[in-house]
């Protein structure tokens, strides 16, 4: 039976890369709840919860001797996770400004619209 490992109030804490990317992050952890961001539509809500969670079981399935050691290791998967992060916010605004040249483009083409 496996033992239930109490979890430190150090650790729980929002976990970027856990949020980020969810699914590499859950195997390297050997946590595998991180799989159900593979269902459409619910993964919208479930990579909060791998984001408020993922310490907790990161904690529960690890071999970690002490909470230093854990999060030294999850400070370098939480830095990853934040760059992931803030570049995606990026591309996602540069994306955003694209569509809006586009569409100013088409519609100056068109000329006015008379309905």
């Amino acid at each position: 039976m496996e033992e239930i490992r109490d979890i430190p109030w150090e650790i729980k804490k929002w976990n970027w890369d856990a949020f980020m990317f969810n699914i590499t992050w859950g195997f390297g952890n050997k946590t595998y709840l991180p799989l159900l961001c593979l269902i459409p539509l619910f993964n919208l809500v479930w990579v909060f919860v791998c984001g408020f969670k993922g310490n907790e079981w990161a904690w529960k399935k690890g071999d970690y001797q002490d909470v230093d050691t854990f999060l030294a290791v999850q400070k370098t998967w939480d830095r990853a996770g934040l760059i992931g992060f803030i570049i995606g916010i990026a591309v996602l605004i540069l994306y955003i400004f694209v569509l809006i040249a586009i569409f100013r483009n088409i519609t100056s083409e068109l000329g006015p619209l008379y309905f």
